[in-house]
């Protein structure tokens, strides 16, 4: 199933990319905006973008030989032909099977070379959030439910609402002004009682994290995403342990004298984790994706800001990578959650 789902979706953006407009777009920005519909034409049906969809998908699966035109003056155009390489090395098959993601139109060089880039910066971005991120919701989130209708589950509830309402871009400036700035903020403030030496704690910016992660460069959008997606967490880690805490077995330790943190640990913690672990899975297809707002505010250059380059300036070949990369990750990270069910809730395994 999880080969059938890559294929309908990858074959769904692949159509969707490959569709005249795009394809006469890229023609016109490879050669010339002025290009008559006879130039465009003849620039598509040379490369190959013309035939048929299933044929070029299949294709750009490396199953069929890549489309390959000799022109009139001698040289060869065509999927499998890449700058610098001889017509006599070019390889009749180049596509996903054969680990050739495709030549970037804006980039001037392999997909693969600038992709591998982009995703190692947004696993380190998405290996922090995930640090700070799952465990303070847990934390929250089972608070809040050992103790519901109280004042700690009522002030816990309203600051997970609050940190999922508010949109990255407006904690993400907040966090800059009070914490980054050099001349606003708390940073000022603590430099003129000599508590810091400069006059901001964090960096604004994190360009230089993508060299080296430290905590001054670093910690403003990891703080930035993870309170975003710590909310959601917490609300649903909160809902399934008050749930849980009703439970007919959780009242039969009690009457047995059970003490509370056992009850807590032992019984009710790995029952109430069954519906945030879904949840806790699915944000790593989100933050693959969905930190485009936190990498542009702050000049990081990962997954999801490659993503929307690709999609301003009509890079079809890196468009396809990239939604191959969300395919594979989603697939995957639900796999490892249904997987997970087993060990969280034996009577699955039983059944």
């Amino acid at each position: 199933m999880m080969l059938l789902t890559a294929i309908c979706l990858t074959y769904i953006v692949f159509f969707l990319t490959n569709l005249y407009p795009n394809l006469e777009k890229l023609a016109k920005t490879q050669g010339n905006f002025r290009m008559s519909e006879e130039a465009v034409a003849s620039y598509l049906g040379d490369r190959g973008y013309l035939q048929p969809t299933p044929i070029k998908y299949l294709q750009w699966l490396g199953v069929l030989p890549g489309h390959a035109m000799t022109k009139e003056d001698g040289s060869v155009v065509g999927k499998c032909v890449r700058p610098g390489v001889a017509p006599e090395d070019t390889p009749r098959y180049c596509g996903i099977l054969q680990g050739d993601w495709g030549f970037s139109t804006v980039a001037k060089e392999p997909v693969a070379n600038v992709l591998g880039s982009r995703l190692a910066n947004t696993g380190k971005l998405m290996f922090w959030v995930m640090v700070v991120m799952v465990p303070s919701a847990l934390i929250i989130g089972v608070l809040a439910g050992m103790n519901e209708g109280s004042r700690t589950d009522r002030t816990l509830s309203t600051a997970s609402i609050l940190s999922t309402a508010t949109p990255e871009y407006v904690s993400g400036v907040i966090f800059i002004a009070l914490l980054a700035s050099t001349r606003n903020g708390i940073g000022p403030w603590l430099h003129e009682m000599g508590l810091i030496e400069g006059k901001a704690l964090f960096k604004g910016t994190a360009k230089t994290a993508m060299d080296k992660v430290t905590f001054e460069n670093f910690t403003l959008p990891v703080l930035t995403v993870a309170l975003y997606g710590m909310g959601y967490i917490a609300r649903m880690t909160r809902a399934s342990m008050a749930e849980v805490m009703t439970a007919q077995y959780i009242r039969t330790a009690r009457l047995k004298g059970v003490s509370f943190r056992n009850i807590v640990m032992k019984h009710a913690l790995r029952n109430a984790l069954i519906a945030p672990f879904t949840v806790i899975m699915l944000q790593f297809p989100w933050l693959l994706n969905g930190v485009v707002i936190v990498e542009t505010l702050f000049s990081y250059t990962g997954f999801g800001w490659q993503l929307v380059n690709a999609a301003g300036n009509n890079d079809i070949e890196m468009l396809l990578a990239v939604s191959v990369v969300s395919v594979f990750v989603v697939l995957v990270t639900q796999l490892i959650s249904d997987i997970g069910y087993v060990y969280l809730n034996p009577r699955i395994r039983i059944s």
